[in-house]
């Protein structure tokens, strides 16, 4: 970590639980039900135990009032409120998130300013000890989503919307501030918003420079700096009359802090060269037609990050700052750089006598559905500071970070070594590179790294050792990949002699014996490779106190229990592969507890040649017969997905046996069916056997996470991105 002033103390580390409810027509969509915290009072024993003591937490509108605002219903609120209390934990008390406000109100109500300031009151009436507010979200970019864009209510497309429900954010903030303070003198606003810079080619400057000043609205109106010289001034008075833009500079609410949320993606690029990018970054201003992408992914250099955004808000309004959100939806080891990039870059800023009191961790809990932007249903989950996808919470490696710098004891893990896939142009430039030269006050450098520490791969010339070391490339992580020359994992010297030499953090063992009919009649060398060297391995990286992950298989079920198997579930083989899958599991997890073994199914790949998907297609394809099995019932599973939750669970320091594979069971024969028409293809040259002996459904599912996504969702990607067809 960056070293401080010497009277610079280092900053405040806050929580917060992503809680958007987006109101889509008329349907309200709700982080904080489908992530279970509605039912889940414990969550809050979960942020005290990480050393937080202000927490960011919904008190929002269309929870306490749904129906009528005269019946207010406490409940929930209370027990949460008083929990925090007993905890220690002093709540920012939000009352609208990128919402709407409940039916009976809407951004576009000319009252709406009002019914939130008395929705405000009779908050703090309730919890008059609360002091730190945020009344609206982000207001900016709810405006945007609501009324420029039309993702969210009330589905506006034009500036005349827009400017009505920035309006009404505004002057409801104020009038609510207004009556929270008439409650508690003392209470603080901290206005949140999202401050991303747009870079642009140089034809479209004049759209950046547009956008560029439009970020800082929601703080030059709540700032009183939004006089008749106001550069965009004209842009509102499309939708609002002159006495309510005088009003917004005449009766001035300035936050006590300004909160800023920055993502990796929050900086934009706009190119009218629209032939550089896909369909949907594409549209325009009415006058030119330009693309709309992350600045991450074509700015070659320039770019302010957090750091240097930090310094421009400083200098337009010299007031306290904080990081309210501070996110990545991404692999582990990203989310851990980019949590603590962003530390030290604000450790640097108050090192300078900045005063940016704290770093937000969000999405504790994590998200679900940003990857339609909060408007749908469904959508993909993305893990924070704890996983849901095995039921109760369960803490990733950002827990231990957060500890350790709440704590001040610091926090050290190899997956730090690299830099972050936004610090990589090998990884992060997905279009022709621009420059756009600095436009941070002072240039932003990469912070420096130690050597980067290895991972040990085993099993060089198989598909899962050259997935592992695609993808640890791919994330930046170091390792060593081995073959049976330099590593065998049955002879304990080999396994000793390696140990020594590479020194790795963690060994990844793939190697072994894979070819399952011939087991059969080659019990011996399947053992040896199988159960004797995986036990090998284990003892030596226990004794060298080296987390290890290994896999099985789920032929070490007979696949007569009438259901998927979860990991409790006891093997029971019926092959000889399956008995030295089942030997391994138990002399692996007796010699090294810390062990992470794995249990998968019928993977399939982008970069293997000979996986059953592939070979399906390509005989189905060509009018040749293709034989499968209908009576055996599998869990396929694509090999990135595998690999990089198995790295995730890696970094986090999982132990014990895991279940891994797509979610989704069916046959052999059902699957070449499903690889027949991801091509295309009409199956008619499908043969199903069958063999009374080794039927069953040795499918796979959970009971400690349900890691990967659907099968569907994993065979429409290997069709996209498989290299073979």
């Amino acid at each position: 970590m960056q070293p401080l002033r010497p009277d610079a103390a280092p900053p405040q580390l806050w929580g917060g639980f992503e809680c958007t409810v987006s109101r889509v027509g008329d349907r309200w969509l709700d982080q904080i039900e489908r992530t279970g915290h509605r039912d889940r009072i414990d969550d809050l024993d979960l942020v005290a135990g990480l050393g937080i003591r202000t927490l960011r937490y919904p008190i929002l509108w269309e929870y306490v009032a749904p129906d009528r605002p005269d019946r207010p219903d406490w409940s929930w609120t209370d027990r949460r409120m008083e929990r925090m209390r007993e905890l220690g934990i002093r709540p920012i008390v939000g009352l609208v998130h990128h919402g709407a406000g409940p039916r009976y109100t809407s951004l576009v109500d000319p009252d709406f300013p009002r019914k939130l300031a008395d929705y405000a009151a009779r908050v703090a009436e309730r919890y008059p000890w609360a002091e730190d507010w945020t009344p609206i979200n982000e207001p900016l970019t709810t405006a945007r989503f609501s009324g420029l864009y039309g993702h969210w209510h009330p589905h506006g497309r034009d500036v005349e919307t827009f400017a009505r429900c920035l309006h009404s954010e505004i002057r409801g903030t104020a009038l609510a501030m207004q009556a929270v303070r008439r409650v508690n003198p003392k209470a603080r606003l901290i206005q949140t918003e999202d401050i991303g810079r747009v870079f642009s080619t140089p034809k479209l400057a004049y759209q950046a420079e547009f956008e560029n000043e439009r970020r800082w609205l929601s703080y030059d109106m709540l700032c009183g700096r939004f006089g008749p010289d106001h550069p965009l001034r004209w842009w509102l008075a499309k939708g609002l009359s002159a006495a309510e833009l005088d009003m917004l500079a005449e009766e001035p609410c300035p936050p006590d802090i300004l909160g800023f949320n920055h993502y990796v993606t929050s900086d934009r690029f706009l190119d009218q060269r629209l032939e550089r990018y896909p369909v949907h970054t594409h549209g325009g201003n009415g006058r030119d037609r330009y693309a709309d992408t992350e600045a991450v992914r074509v700015v070659a250099e320039g770019m302010a990050g957090l750091e240097g955004l930090l310094r421009e808000a400083w200098a337009r309004y010299g007031l306290p700052m904080a990081v309210t959100e501070r996110h990545l939806g991404c692999t582990r080891e990203e989310q851990l750089r980019w949590f603590l990039e962003g530390w030290q870059e604000v450790c640097r800023l108050r090192g300078e006598g900045i005063p940016v009191v704290a770093v937000t961790a969000w999405s504790l809990l994590g998200a679900c559905g940003w990857d339609s932007l909060a408007t749908a249903e469904k959508g993909t989950y993305e893990p924070g500071v704890y996983d849901l996808r095995g039921g109760p919470p369960r803490p990733t490696a950002i827990a231990g970070l957060l500890k350790g710098l709440a704590t001040g004891a610091g926090f050290d893990h190899p997956a730090l070594d690299g830099p972050g896939w936004w610090r990589r142009d090998d990884v992060r430039l997905a279009y022709p590179p621009v420059s756009v030269g600095s436009v941070a006050p002072r240039p932003v450098a990469a912070p420096a790294l130690p050597p980067r520490r290895k991972v040990l791969i085993t099993g060089a010339t198989g598909t899962l050792g050259r997935a592992y070391a695609t993808l640890c490339e791919l994330r930046g992580l170091a390792y060593e990949l081995t073959d049976r020359r330099t590593l065998d994992i049955a002879d304990p010297a080999s396994a000793e002699s390696i140990l020594d030499r590479v020194r790795p953090w963690a060994v990844i063992n793939t190697a072994g014996y894979v070819r399952v009919p011939q087991a059969e009649s080659e019990p011996e060398q399947c053992m040896r490779a199988n159960a004797t060297g995986a036990q090998v391995l284990a003892e030596a990286c226990a004794a060298a106190g080296v987390p290890l992950v290994t896999f099985s298989s789920d032929l070490v079920f007979d696949g007569r229990l009438g259901r998927a198997y979860v990991e409790g579930d006891a093997p029971n083989p019926r092959t000889v592969y399956g008995r030295s899958k089942a030997e391994a599991e138990r002399a692996v997890t007796a010699a090294h507890p810390g062990a992470l073994v794995l249990r998968t199914s019928a993977f399939f790949g982008p970069w293997d040649e000979w996986n059953f998907v592939l070979l399906a297609l390509r005989q189905l394809g060509q009018g040749r017969e293709f034989a499968a099995r209908g009576d055996q019932i599998v869990s396929p599973t694509y090999v990135p997905d595998l690999v990089h939750a198995s790295l995730d669970l890696l970094i986090d320091g999982e132990a014990g046996i895991w279940h891994l594979a797509n979610e989704g069971e069916l046959s052999w024969a059902d699957l070449a069916v499903r690889a027949a028409r991801l091509g295309g293809v009409k199956p008619g040259g499908l043969r199903i056997e069958s063999d009374p002996a080794t039927a069953g459904n040795t499918a796979l599912d959970s009971a400690r996470g349900r890691m990967l996504p659907d099968l569907d969702h994993a065979l429409a990607r290997w069709k996209a991105e498989c290299r073979l067809l």
